[in-house]
């Protein structure tokens, strides 16, 4: 689990994190981030792991939050085109909610 959480899709070797949690609320975010800024003790999201960049690699250990677990799509307002989701919520599982409206969550569209 550590290594599948230490690497995405880049040329950057694995650097897997010391742990790996799965919140599924805002709140036990908050509080696990907090541990974490007390001990202070690096922490890096996860969603799914398809970025280039090596944004996911625990160069310094740490935590890993994998928040593919918050993905519920809280709301959608059609007359201003814009929805509320959490951060686990894929671009995938975003259009398919979407599917009837006549809208659609592009690859690469900034600002979600």
């Amino acid at each position: 689990v550590r290594e599948q959480h230490g690497h995405d899709e880049s040329m950057h070797p694995c650097a897997p994190p010391d742990v790996v949690v799965w919140p599924q609320a805002v709140g036990q975010v908050q509080e696990l981030a907090a541990l974490c800024h007390r001990c202070r003790v690096p922490m890096v999201p996860f969603g799914t792991g398809t970025g280039l960049e090596g944004g996911v690699n625990a160069v310094q250990g740490g935590v890993c939050f994998d928040l593919s677990r918050m993905d519920a799509i809280a709301e959608l307002s059609l007359e201003d085109f814009s929805v509320t989701v959490e951060p686990g919520v894929t671009r995938k599982a975003l259009n398919k909610h979407l599917r009837g409206t006549g809208l659609w969550f592009p690859v690469g569209t900034v600002g979600m």
